[in-house]
């Protein structure tokens, strides 16, 4: 072997499409088509013509939160679809890409909404969204296609799922399914009292501190259990689930003192709270040793067990008192989309462990 084959080779980035980038440039678009056009109750017969918001005056009411919402919904758009036109066209022709596309779905979702009784479609919101995507479009061009999909952070995320991109996109959704109000923490996978029913327990009165503790417990370790399945097994799973659920705090934190106040955004991290995440923690330091079948049946028991605890057992009075303060205003089809995020996130969980450990379970 000579001695230039040994020495290492500079590594170049190869001109190859980027799949994610694709596939998060489509998925963010439905996210906008959802968001501006739910809850799709079109009314085609209103007389109004299609291209009326075109010559229409602008709002005689502009606000810099409306302005602000259109521009800053559609720099991701724009961010990703840079990198999704790699690399067929780069830099400014791919600014061009993303404009365009961005201008175009605006212009889409501005039409519909004429036929929307609880929508007002103009050029204000439209040119909102197009300097968005163009301001989107701008920030991803100084950072190459190696930032999206060669950054560490990628890397990082290829380490501890391999090529399990369904377990990596279920890691992703999780802490957004526990946005929306739940009558306990990390509870909102499990369906709340869709099932049986609101139990009226009279004078009964039960330890809420206890209850919550222990729903709180059984949920976190079913979903990590759950998600631990997808991941490597020499990625550290303890130290990237208890990650996963300080993210998740975070981002409650943030959308309650959004939605309720910057004075309740800690009302929901009761005692039970806090010690159902601790209790759970150190459960899943033993559990993530067990093997995969233990796992995901450990796994359904709690989150079954959780599921009867929450149906049966009466909400917690906090969260009752904290709804009386619940004004959703301009959030309102955010949340909506986010009660369905959290009512989706466990079944489609469940179905993915089991057709990865058991339907596509190789043969010996």
């Amino acid at each position: 072997m000579h001695h230039e084959d040994q020495r290492p080779r500079k590594f170049i980035w190869p001109l190859q499409a980027m799949p994610l980038a694709r596939v998060s440039s489509l998925s963010y678009a439905l996210l906008i088509i959802y968001v501006s056009l739910n809850p799709f109750d079109f009314d085609f017969g209103n007389g109004i013509s299609a291209w009326a918001w075109l010559g229409a005056p602008l709002p005689r009411f502009i606000t810099l939160f409306d302005v602000s919402v259109n521009i800053l919904a559609y720099i991701p758009l724009g961010f990703l679809l840079v990198f999704a036109a790699y690399p067929r066209w780069r830099n400014f022709i791919a600014l061009g890409f993303a404009l365009t596309l961005s201008a175009v779905l605006a212009f889409s979702v501005e039409t519909l909404q004429t036929w929307l009784p609880t929508r007002i479609p103009s050029q204000m919101d439209w040119w909102a969204n197009v300097l968005g995507g163009m301001l989107g479009g701008l920030l991803a061009i100084p950072l190459g296609p190696q930032w999206l999909s060669g950054s560490a952070l990628r890397k990082r995320f290829d380490h501890w799922f391999g090529l399990n991109w369904s377990a990596c996109a279920l890691f992703l959704l999780f802490p957004w399914s526990q946005i929306y109000p739940q009558s306990s923490w990390l509870g909102a996978g499990v369906w709340g009292h869709a099932i049986f029913g609101s139990i009226d327990w009279g004078t009964t009165v039960i330890n809420q501190v206890v209850q919550e503790t222990a729903i709180t417990a059984l949920c976190w370790v079913g979903a990590a259990l759950l998600l631990s399945l997808g991941m490597r097994t020499k990625a550290p799973q303890w130290q990237i689930l208890n990650g996963l659920l300080f993210t998740t705090v975070l981002i409650k934190t943030l959308f309650t003192a959004l939605q309720f106040g910057v004075e309740f955004s800690l009302i929901w991290l009761t005692a039970g709270a806090i010690w159902g995440m601790l209790i759970a923690s150190v459960i899943l330091r033993w559990a993530l040793k067990l093997s995969s079948a233990r796992k995901f049946w450990l796994a359904l028991l709690c989150l079954a067990t959780a599921t009867i605890a929450i149906n049966f057992l009466p909400d917690n009075p906090y969260f009752i008192l904290i709804l009386r303060h619940w004004y959703q205003g301009r959030l309102l089809h955010f949340n909506e989309l986010m009660q369905w995020v959290s009512v989706v996130w466990l079944p489609l969980a469940i179905f993915w462990v089991i057709r990865n450990q058991f339907l596509l379970k190789p043969q010996h």
